[in-house]
C-alpha cells in the first residue's frame, strides 16, 4: 500500500499547482470585479444596484458545489448554449474553465458584500476632513473612502481567499486532478483513505498558512496606524 503511495506522490505536484492556480486566478479575477461592483451597490439608483444585489445573493445564497454543476452541467440543456460556437466549444465543455468560472463569480459575490460593507462605514470624521481640506467627491472617494475602506477590508478578505483555496476542493467534481482529486485517485488505487486524505489535509495546511502569512504582513504595512499606541 505504502509503494502505491509513493509512486503516485510526483503527481501531487501538479495537483498543489493547480489548486494554487485556480485560487489564485478566481481570487484576482473576482476581486478586480467586486471592487467596481461594490461602489456601483452603494448607488441610489435602483437599477444600478438591485442587479448587484440579486447577482450577490444568488452565489451566496446557493453552494458553491450546486453553482460548478449548473455552469459545466446544466448550460448545456440548452440548445441556444451548445450552438453558441466559441461560447461552447472553447469554454462551456473544459471542465478547468468551468471551475475558474464558478469559483471566480462565487468569490465575487462574497467580495463584493466585505468591500461594500468597508467602504460604506467609513468613519464621519475622515469624509470631514477631507471636505475641509475642499476636496471634490470624485477626490474625496479616490483619496480617503477607498483607501480606508480597502484597509478595514482586508482581514474579511484574507478570510475569503481561504475560503476560496478549500473550496477549490470542489473542482475534483470535475475530474480535474486537484489536491483533493490527487486523494481521491490515490484512494481509488489503494483502498486506504486515511494516509492519501491526511496528506491532502497537510497540503491545504501549509497552503492556508502560507495565506495567512502573507495576509497579516500586508495588514502590519497597510493597518500600522490602528494600533494602539499605548
Amino acid at each position: 500500500m505504502m509503494e502505491d503511495i509513493i509512486a503516485e506522490l510526483p503527481d501531487l505536484l501538479p495537483a498543489i499547482w493547480l489548486t494554487i492556480k485556480l485560487t489564485v486566478i478566481a481570487s484576482v479575477i473576482g476581486l478586480l470585479f467586486a471592487i467596481p461592483l461594490s461602489i456601483f451597490s452603494l448607488s441610489k439608483n435602483k437599477m444600478i444596484r438591485l442587479p448587484i444585489e440579486a447577482f450577490s445573493y444568488f452565489f451566496r445564497g446557493t453552494p458553491l458545489l450546486v453553482q460548478i454543476y449548473l455552469i459545466y452541467f446544466g448550460l448545456g440543456q440548452f440548445e441556444a448554449v451548445r450552438n453558441s460556437g466559441w461560447l461552447w466549444d472553447n469554454i462551456l465543455t473544459d471542465a478547468y474553465k468551468c471551475a475558474l468560472i464558478a469559483f471566480t463569480l462565487n468569490t465575487c459575490a462574497y467580495t463584493i458584500e466585505i468591500f461594500k460593507g468597508a467602504l460604506k462605514h467609513t468613519p464621519k470624521g475622515e469624509i470631514e476632513a477631507g471636505i475641509a481640506f475642499g476636496m471634490n467627491k470624485f477626490t474625496l472617494f479616490r483619496r480617503i473612502i477607498f483607501p480606508s475602506g480597502f484597509r478595514r477590508a482586508l482581514p474579511a478578505y484574507s478570510n475569503e481567499v481561504i475560503f476560496m483555496l478549500h473550496g477549490t476542493a470542489q473542482a475534483s467534481v470535475l475530474t480535474l486532478v486537484d489536491i483533493l482529486g490527487w486523494a481521491r485517485k490515490v484512494y481509488s488505487i489503494t483502498y486506504s483513505p486515511f494516509i492519501p486524505f491526511l496528506i491532502a489535509a497537510i497540503v491545504y495546511l501549509i497552503l492556508t498558512f502560507a495565506l495567512v502569512a502573507i495576509f497579516r504582513y500586508c495588514e502590519r504595512r497597510w493597518l500600522s496606524y490602528l494600533k494602539p499606541t499605548f
